[in-house]
């Protein structure tokens, strides 16, 4: 579990001062490595679910994630495309090696610092030939939406927009957005300051029904089946 957002992680002033601060005090003390850097370990989901031989279709579910709330999403997809009748595997983006196999691809991606992680970016870019061929569903996971606006809403779409003009070809069936979560738990104690400064929230804000409602939507699902 974890946070994926874009305005707590813009160090403004202030929060570059305590961040400084606190490193001075961590490395007067002799514990940077273990108090700035040391973070609890976090687990990314991967697996299969479907699989059998005379099975049709066979859809991967690919992320990006920088504190493991995104890679839950991706596997509550994965289990609800597996329950539709339909085998999916779910991977870490880097640990994909062929897409030639599958008959449609999902991508997400936490949005950190207000962007697609880079590694998202570039398996699109990388394989842009391929995947132009297939049905292609891109999906978010954002803290911005742990309190969901209109106006939020769509901040967090517009997200998608620099991938949309960078790879053209590509024109997802379907674009998924969620909130994510923040487990303080998953993070050195500097950035637990910093965002308690922000009074983010913590806690987990994935809506898992809304999340697999979209995972069986009529406007995309239909290509995988």
């Amino acid at each position: 579990m974890g946070v994926e957002d874009n305005e707590l992680w813009r160090v403004n002033r202030r929060d570059f001062l305590t961040l400084s601060a606190g490193i001075v005090a961590s490395m007067s003390l002799g514990v940077a490595g273990a108090g700035v850097c040391q973070a609890a370990e976090i687990k990314f989901p991967e697996g299969k679910c479907g699989g059998k031989k005379d099975m049709e279709k066979r859809v991967l579910v690919t992320y990006a994630s920088k504190y493991g709330s995104t890679g839950g999403v991706a596997d509550a997809i994965g289990k609800e495309l597996c329950s539709r009748g339909v085998a999916a595997d779910v991977l870490l983006i880097k640990n994909v090696r062929n897409i030639s196999s599958y008959q449609a691809v999902v991508i997400g991606s936490a949005i950190y610092m207000g962007k697609w992680m880079s590694d998202a970016v570039d398996f699109i870019k990388e394989n842009r030939d391929v995947l132009r061929q297939l049905p292609v569903a891109y999906f978010l996971v954002c803290m911005n939406l742990a309190q969901p606006t209109e106006k939020k809403r769509a901040e967090v779409l517009s997200y998608t927009d620099p991938i949309l003009k960078a790879v053209p070809e590509i024109k997802p069936v379907g674009i998924g957005t969620f909130a994510g979560a923040l487990d303080y738990n998953n993070l050195s104690w500097i950035y637990k300051k910093i965002l308690k400064s922000k009074e983010t929230p913590e806690g987990d804000f994935r809506d898992w029904s809304a999340i697999r409602a979209w995972a069986r939507d009529p406007v995309w699902a239909k290509f995988t089946r």
